[in-house]
């Protein structure tokens, strides 16, 4: 039913399909939908969550957090342009449906838009002069880098990743300077890389740790929506008690699912966590088992 949400609003935009179309694509009957969803929208939450989950995945294949601010967010910017081309419905999904949804989807996007925003504004810290600029900096600047790929996705080209160059000299332009910004645009279009493939093991294997009911639902709480802090993650996995979310939070992070991409080392700062490479595996792996497991 995800995947046929996920074809039906590409094809008919949001404003445009129903749960008829929904069950109708997918072969199940509308009692059915209505056993495993509330509404049309709690459907189309459940496919976009993952296709964030999707797209975050892409953008962090080639992350590295060791190296330096515009190694990192040029590597994080190709991977989006791939997941772009490789899965046109879920990013038009990303890209174009969720704008003038209603206010649950309005929220999962900022959220996760946000997390872009930090990662750009880290570029204050490049230069004496960039430090001068405001915070709202970046978020012109992710909004700018998005307002070109609506245009293209809409138009559904495929060469997106002819764009690297130009949307990188935007990004460095305001942190970095012109002659930065003119290296970055005249860059040729990157190859596309070698991925590889997460269906072909079982990252379930080494984990010291049983995957409960809990566990799975912070997991996935996580996934869609990276840079929560620890009462939010426990808001969206049903638990209220805050001793035990951040035992859980802290027993994934052991496992090396999630990471704390956040200031909460700092006092009195939330933590903003995120899954790691193994704990998309496990989050794609526990999505590819059933397609109620995020409502369970």
């Amino acid at each position: 039913m995800i995947a046929a949400m996920i074809e039906v609003v590409s094809e008919r935009g949001r404003a445009g399909a129903t749960v008829a179309h929904v069950v109708t694509r997918s072969g199940v009957s509308r009692r059915t939908f209505y056993e495993v969803f509330d509404d049309f929208e709690d459907c189309f939450l459940a496919a976009l969550d993952q296709a964030i989950a999707r797209a975050s995945e892409y953008v962090l294949d080639e992350y590295d957090p060791a190296e330096r601010w515009q190694t990192r967010i040029g590597a994080a910017l190709i991977g989006l342009l791939e997941f772009l081309e490789d899965e046109p419905a879920m990013g038009r999904l990303c890209i174009v449906e969720t704008l003038g949804a209603g206010p649950r989807v309005h929220e999962r996007r900022t959220r996760t838009l946000d997390v872009a925003i930090a990662a750009v504004d880290e570029g204050r810290l490049q230069s004496k002069s960039a430090t001068a600029l405001p915070p709202l900096t970046a978020e012109g600047v992710v909004g700018g880098v998005l307002s070109v790929l609506h245009a293209r996705v809409v138009e559904r080209r495929d060469s997106l990743l002819e764009l690297a160059g130009s949307l990188m000299g935007m990004v460095v332009l305001p942190y970095l300077g012109p002659a930065a910004a003119r290296r970055e645009s005249s860059r040729p279009a990157p190859e596309r890389r070698a991925r590889a493939r997460t269906g072909g093991g079982d990252p379930l294997r080494d984990l010291e740790m049983r995957l409960t009911y809990r566990t799975v639902r912070v997991l996935l709480s996580i996934a869609a929506s990276p840079g929560a802090s620890n009462r939010e993650v426990g808001a969206a996995a049903g638990v209220d008690d805050q001793g035990q979310i951040s035992k859980l939070l802290s027993r994934l992070e052991r496992l090396g699912l999630i990471e704390n991409s956040g200031g909460g080392q700092a006092r009195g700062a939330p933590n903003a966590w995120t899954l790691t490479r193994q704990g998309f595996e496990v989050e794609q792996l526990v999505v590819g088992q059933t397609s109620v497991g995020r409502r369970a």
